[in-house]
């Protein structure tokens, strides 16, 4: 029996990427990032992504190809990121898939970018349910319950900015440049958590960052008019330990009442080594399997996008050709296009 080829397209923010698998045997993952042209401007700018992404589709497209040695005619489905993420960004690879989808006569598959971002640690193990989902990136901060593959339900996310926006933000008042996880990551080893900040625990499983990334603003520009300096290493060991300690404990407190088997997390800041090494030293002493990511699979990549598609592609959600993209998608709509 021929084991289906998938192509998959992955657009929404600041890297160009598309993947190929055959069965469950990834074949090529391309990723052509913008880290360079968006570090100038200290964040990405939506506009410069959407044109670099039109400049870099072909060229990705086409190294993907040829690492996995395959050719357009033999791809059995293209699948893409529908949402959410950036509008202009996501216009780009859609416009991309549904093309080729069209010219080889192939069914289309939209993909939910975060559920993708659940999907990747099946990488390294296979998922086990019941299970909890920490999603944790630039653009969404949210907690996850799968009690079966494709059942996602969302029991709490931020009310505000996102984990990974306040790193990129405080990063940018200290000067450390973009994108600001890996340099606070780094800082925070190097420090102690000597300054006392608010926590951005909310009732329940949400969250609010905005008043965090607010105060370490506010203190950072009141400590430069005083004329005195700010201990970066020590601000970065406190800001990191207060965000990620308050992820960690309403994590281990969801994953007791959902009573779930394992926890996954998922997206660009589970690429943060504080929270990797919290999630594998207290999940276990409560008996939850962590499940952790390799680091290539925590920034964006189309070999996510490409995994969760087989288990759309046997559940057969395709979509039409007229399929439109959507910015804010819900991952409990994942089905709804």
């Amino acid at each position: 029996m021929k084991e289906r080829i998938i192509l998959a397209i992955e657009s929404s923010c600041d890297e160009t990427a598309v993947a190929i698998m055959r069965g469950d045997k990834l074949l090529s993952n391309a990723v052509s990032t913008q880290i360079s042209m968006h570090q100038k401007y200290g964040g990405v700018m939506p506009e410069l992504a959407s044109r670099l992404h039109t400049e870099n589709i072909v060229y990705t497209l086409d190294t993907a190809l040829k690492d996995a040695n395959i050719k357009l005619e033999e791809v059995d489905t293209f699948a893409v990121t529908r949402g959410p993420g950036l509008i202009g960004a996501l216009h780009v690879g859609l416009q991309a898939a549904k093309t080729l989808a069209l010219l080889y006569n192939k069914p289309l598959i939209p993909v939910h970018h975060l559920a993708a971002h659940i999907y990747a640690s099946e990488f390294v193990k296979p998922l086990v349910f019941p299970l909890l989902a920490i999603v944790v990136s630039g653009g969404n901060t949210e907690f996850v319950v799968m009690k079966k593959h494709l059942d996602f339900t969302t029991i709490g996310e931020t009310r505000d900015d996102a984990i990974g926006e306040c790193y990129d933000k405080i990063a940018r008042v200290l000067n450390l440049g973009y994108p600001g996880g890996i340099p606070i990551d780094r800082l925070a080893k190097e420090g102690e958590a000597t300054y006392k900040l608010p926590s951005p625990a909310l009732t329940g499983y949400d969250f609010s960052f905005s008043g965090l990334k607010t105060h370490v603003i506010n203190l950072v520009n009141n400590t430069k008019q005083r004329g005195e300096e700010i201990n970066v290493p020590n601000l970065c060991a406190s800001f990191q330990k207060v965000a990620i300690d308050a992820i960690i404990k309403k994590g281990l407190k969801a994953a007791q009442e959902y009573k779930v088997k394992q926890v996954v997390i998922a997206g660009g800041v589970s690429a943060n080594s504080y929270l990797r090494s919290e999630v594998l030293a207290k999940f276990p002493k409560i008996g939850v399997d962590p499940a952790i990511p390799p680091l290539w699979c925590c920034t964006d990549q189309a070999a996510m996008i490409a995994k969760l598609a087989s288990y759309l592609y046997d559940e057969k959600v395709f979509a039409d050709y007229d399929l439109g993209v959507d910015p804010n998608w819900e991952i409990e709509d994942f089905r709804e296009f």
